[in-house]
């Protein structure tokens, strides 16, 4: 595994917002970044590939195991909507897409950070952007990708599943990376040849006679995929109607995403697989010999109210608003360095299956918000 500095292609912002990729830099800041690219070897991506396909299955063994041992308070899960997660377990409600965060340098086996099981972001730059990068500056070369294609064909594969209508896709206003994700998505299950509409997610009904969804046509929606988070949703107003809703409307992501999308999912999976090689030992308390360790919240995102311990020492901590649910502790173990930068490798699950990665860097040992995104090639 090698980071590799190169000149960005001339007009490069021209190009990537020609593929509808308006979110390339950030309030000044270039998310998207083709001043270098991490290079792997085959057998390097046989392992992540290996890896991920493994922390799958693993994650889905320990759905199973919280159901059966009814551990949704070490989720902070509202009791109101078990119902709801355990109901979409039992009838195999599709799960479309999922990112695990792994540390890896190339040499040593891949260890989960954790897993963006709901609403991952970064598909899009994943499945298309970086493709299109290689296809003009590494023609010829490969790229650890098969992310549209696996999502057309899983589209195609849940038909059976749907509900009678449309399939909705739907995030909030005001974020283009999430309409641009959505949009994406939405571009693929129309390839799939599915009915489809957009709506935001404010803007989604309620019909208090019908005790149902609907849409500003007042036309029940029975499928909706959202780029929404499932803890959001749940301790909101609207919440209270998933439980009541009488269509049983399809979410996708499911609702038994709550399990995996929530970080006490990690010493789950550490007390049922422990010393795995693709593990971190995690605890929901910090173990007494412990003075070098990463406390992290229980929900929270791009990187937020993160503690780093060294020695007994804070070397890092970022700021946000979680936290208020509870900590999980996982053991520090170092990001790859390449010349001040740390990067963090984004793999893709798409239905059940690896599906490509996509990696993020920044200069510090968390990955936030405004971490750029680096493409890759194979050699």
């Amino acid at each position: 595994m090698k980071r590799i500095a190169i000149t960005p292609r001339n007009f490069w912002q021209n190009k990537v917002e020609t593929l509808g990729f308006g979110f390339h830099s950030l309030e000044g800041i270039k998310y998207w970044d083709e001043s270098a690219y991490y290079q792997f070897t085959y057998l390097q991506i046989e392992q992540l590939e290996k890896a991920t396909n493994t922390l799958h299955e693993m994650c889905l063994e320990a759905v199973q195991y919280v159901m059966d041992h009814n551990l949704y308070h070490l989720f902070h899960i509202p009791a109101s909507v078990i119902p709801l997660i355990e109901r979409s377990w039992e009838n195999d409600e599709p799960s479309l897409y999922g990112r695990f965060d792994l540390a890896y340098d190339g040499i040593h086996p891949p260890k989960m950070l954790e897993y963006n099981a709901d609403t991952p972001t970064s598909l899009y730059e994943a499945g298309i952007v970086q493709y299109f990068w290689s296809e003009e500056v590494r023609r010829g070369v490969d790229q650890f990708n098969s992310i549209h294609e696996k999502l057309v064909d899983y589209f195609r594969s849940v038909k059976s599943y749907l509900k009678p209508g449309k399939i909705y896709f739907t995030c909030i206003k005001d974020s283009l990376e999430d309409l641009t994700t959505v949009e994406y998505i939405r571009a693929c299950a129309l390839e799939a040849e599915l009915v489809t509409e957009f709506i935001y997610i404010d803007e989604i009904g309620w019909d208090s006679k019908t005790q149902t969804f609907v849409d500003n046509q007042e036309v029940d929606m029975q499928n909706i995929f959202k780029l929404y988070p499932w803890e959001w949703m749940v301790h909101e107003e609207f919440g209270k109607n998933l439980v009541t809703d009488r269509n049983h409307t399809l979410w996708i992501e499911p609702a038994w995403k709550m399990i995996l999308s929530n970080k006490a999912i990690l010493p789950i999976l550490w007390q049922l697989f422990p010393n795995h090689p693709n593990l971190l030992p995690s605890y929901f308390e910090k173990p007494a010999s412990w003075d070098t360790y990463v406390a992290k919240p229980l929900l929270s995102r791009e990187g937020a109210n993160v503690e780093i311990v060294e020695n007994g020492n804070t070397i890092l901590e970022t700021e946000g608003e979680y936290g208020e649910e509870g900590f999980i502790f996982q053991e520090f173990y170092p990001l790859p360095e390449f010349e001040g930068n740390y990067a963090v490798i984004g793999s893709w699950v798409i239905g059940q299956e690896s599906a490509g990665i996509g990696i993020r860097e920044n200069t510090t040992l968390v990955t936030n918000n405004t971490s750029r995104f680096i493409p890759h090639v194979i050699v």
